[in-house]
């Protein structure tokens, strides 16, 4: 659904003392398990990580002896011990431990699921969800990646860079109609972001799912940088993007408001 660009200056990048090429392959190959690939063959895996067979299986035996892999002698896939790498920045930013309490209370009074998330590249990676429903198709949980640039956070996040780089951004990522509501077009992206920059807020309504409308406010930091954004989604039929705008939007920025205090406390 989304892909990701290589982090500045990676293209550049060469073997050295500040960086390590295997390393930065074991991590393709990690990232190379997905939601549509959760099982691989060896080919399969040296295809999508962009390397060859004889380097795709080292890694992958290093994996499997380190336990984030398994093999049923054909096909590979991850292991729940994958989790701790993710765990592990979880547990470093004490700020989502101050948030979920926050967000709970949020969630109780607007009855509606409550999500926080951080960018990365051109997507957007969930690090707290609190549900009321489900109300999505997608399974979502700290760890899942959306788009930017259909998502409220996306559009709120992308709003918190300078405004080249969010272009940048945007030109970058790959463009997909996911419903007949979704923009693709670059420059409308742009003013849209805009638009999220000036009024502190971002709403979307059915861009990434039929049916699904969400607004987003920022989460900042010491220093005022945005360091992830905060959302509430619903169903359309329930919750028409007015009345989440007009009921929910006050809350919303409350809670962001919140969070951000606690953060810089």
């Amino acid at each position: 659904m989304s892909t990701a660009i290589s982090p500045p200056g990676a293209a550049d990048l060469r073997p050295g003392d500040s960086y390590v090429q295997s390393f930065a392959r074991g991590l393709e190959v990690i990232r190379s398990f997905s939601a549509q690939a959760p099982r691989q063959t060896l080919t399969e895996v040296a295809g999508r990580a962009g390397l060859t067979r004889a380097g795709a299986r080292r890694i992958l035996l290093t994996l499997q002896t380190l336990g984030y892999v398994e093999s049923d002698g054909k096909r590979f896939s991850l292991t729940p011990r994958i989790l701790d790498l993710g765990f592990a920045y979880l547990s470093s930013m004490p700020i989502w431990n101050l948030a979920e309490p926050v967000m709970e209370a949020l969630v109780d009074q607007v009855k509606e699921s409550c999500s926080a998330a951080a960018l990365d590249g051109t997507d957007i990676v969930y690090v707290l969800r609190v549900p009321t429903r489900k109300i999505m198709s997608i399974g979502l949980g700290a760890g899942s990646r959306l788009p930017a640039y259909c998502t409220s956070m996306g559009r709120m996040l992308l709003a918190g860079l300078a405004a080249e780089e969010a272009e940048q951004r945007l030109r970058a990522c790959r463009r997909e109609p996911l419903t007949r509501h979704t923009v693709t077009d670059v420059e409308a992206l742009v003013a849209r972001v805009q638009q999220a920059r000036r009024q502190g807020w971002c709403l979307v309504n059915q861009e990434l799912e039929e049916g699904l409308v969400s607004i987003a406010a920022p989460i900042s930091g010491r220093g005022g940088r945005m360091v992830a954004a905060l959302n509430i989604s619903g169903q359309a039929n329930r919750t028409s993007p007015r009345l989440m705008q007009e009921t929910m939007l006050p809350p919303l920025l409350e809670a962001a408001r919140t969070i951000s205090g606690l953060i810089g406390a």
